[in-house]
């Protein structure tokens, strides 16, 4: 799947008004956490390990603060390291964001840190503006950390041996090494310049026992830059796969969220709600397909970086392009389309868009006698499913982590490394009572 695609109405869609869609606000509506401390998500780490023997690497997070209100973002310095040459960018601007280092005392004067370790340090930084109520506050904070027992040189190997807490991962090796040993699976890349590199996606719920062996063995300078990824597809039958580019897209950094809110099976529908950033600059519109047997209807969106309410306009491609909306995608001049404008992507910047609609779709999502049932194929790296009120999960075809909502309902979230889709086939019965 690609990363940043933005679809294509394929057919007019009968859309209401661009309001909150009628499920939010049922007992089986679109659930937004909340906490009273300092929350985050979409939390991501790229480790590049630097000079074998220096015990560093250089460490870029992207994390996005959830906590409605906060004009901080507190960012733990892991015990035991030392870091050094740590700036602090707003994703959405690029622009560099003031900070400061603190002790966890002072961490403890924010009501939202109430909770900060006395022993830990944090980097204390002034978010770009305040989090919107259910809108995030982007940010990436780059350090370098010296920690030799986590990173150094066993005869000829170097070693990373470092539990990441973080759920999405990525580490690049030095220039000229090769993976020869790795303990959690994972995809491996080569980065535009030749340097290897893992990456992976943990849904455990505990750290990843990351230990990793790499030796000097690999090409170096020119002889090592890879070729361009193709569009190609793969041979197997009976039908061809995903291209070559995606299937060697790195599936841990990629953007795109997915909750669907399962209503009551008699209904054949379900909310959902889908989070994208947009980095492509020049694009100013989105545009959502709806799978063949679907049907979509109370869409809504937002900038999820300022809170501002977007609104959906049905209009024909030849309107789209009068009115200079790019979506990332040629539009039939004739095509019936609906489309969410948004003010356009500049160069060195990004905006995080949250899109929520209601879909009915009787093949995906039905009752059979007792059961409950959805089978529906997910394409995206991090998918999960909400059972409406009342129903708990009987079978369940793909693994999966469960958890229970505030109000008693069963998440279950699919979080796929592969390249391919997951075909998600879960039942559910009546709670007794």
């Amino acid at each position: 799947m690609k990363p940043c695609l933005v679809p294509i109405f394929a057919t007019f869609l009968a859309f209401a008004s661009c309001s909150t869609p009628k499920a939010q606000g049922t007992k089986d509506g679109i659930y937004l956490p909340t906490g009273t401390g300092q929350t985050e998500t979409d939390e991501y780490t790229r480790y590049e390990l630097l000079a074998p023997g220096s015990g560093k690497f250089k460490i870029t997070y992207e994390v996005t603060a959830t906590a409605a209100g906060a004009k901080h973002y507190y960012n733990p310095i892991r015990k035991g390291s030392a870091a050094t040459e740590e700036s602090v960018l707003d994703a959405m601007s690029g622009k560099q964001l003031q900070f400061e280092i603190v002790s966890g005392a002072d961490a403890r004067k924010d009501p939202l840190m109430a909770d900060a370790d006395l022993d830990t340090h944090y980097i204390k930084v002034a978010l770009a503006r305040p989090v919107p109520a259910n809108g995030q506050g982007r940010i990436v904070i780059i350090k370098t950390y010296e920690d030799a027992k986590s990173y150094h040189v066993d005869g000829k190997a170097i070693v990373f041996d470092r539990p990441l807490g973080v759920r999405r991962n990525k580490v690049v090796l030095p220039p000229g090494y090769e993976v020869v040993g790795l303990t959690v699976p994972s995809q491996l890349l080569t980065e535009s310049d030749g340097r290897i590199a893992i990456s992976f996606l943990n849904n455990s719920g505990a750290p990843a026992p990351v230990v990793l062996r790499a030796t000097k063995t690999a090409q170096t300078g020119a002889a090592a830059v890879p070729k361009a990824a193709t569009k190609n597809r793969s041979w197997e039958s009976p039908f061809e796969g995903e291209t070559e580019e995606n299937r060697l897209s790195e599936r841990a950094h990629q953007d795109r969220d997915i909750v669907y809110f399962l209503q009551q099976p008699e209904t054949n529908a379900f909310a959902l709600y889908h989070d994208y950033t947009e980095s492509r600059p020049g694009v100013n519109g989105y545009a959502n397909v709806v799978r063949k047997g679907s049907t979509a209807s109370n869409p809504s969106a937002s900038i999820l970086d300022t809170g501002e309410q977007l609104e959906a306009k049905e209009m024909s491609g030849a309107e789209m392009a009068a009115m200079k909306i790019n979506a990332g995608e040629e539009v039939d001049p004739t095509a019936r389309v609906v489309v969410i404008p948004f003010p356009a992507v500049q160069a060195g910047q990004t905006v995080r868009l949250r899109i929520a609609e209601t879909y009915t779709a009787p093949t995906s999502y039905k009752l059979d006698g007792d059961d409950l049932v959805f089978d529906r194929s997910l394409g995206r790296p991090r998918n999960a499913v909400v059972l409406p009120s009342g129903w708990y999960c009987t079978f369940n075809a793909i693994p999966a982590t469960v958890t229970q909502l505030p109000d008693g309902r069963v998440r279950l979230d699919y979080w796929n490394g592969r390249p391919e889709p997951v075909n998600v086939l879960l039942k559910a019965r009546r709670r007794a009572g």
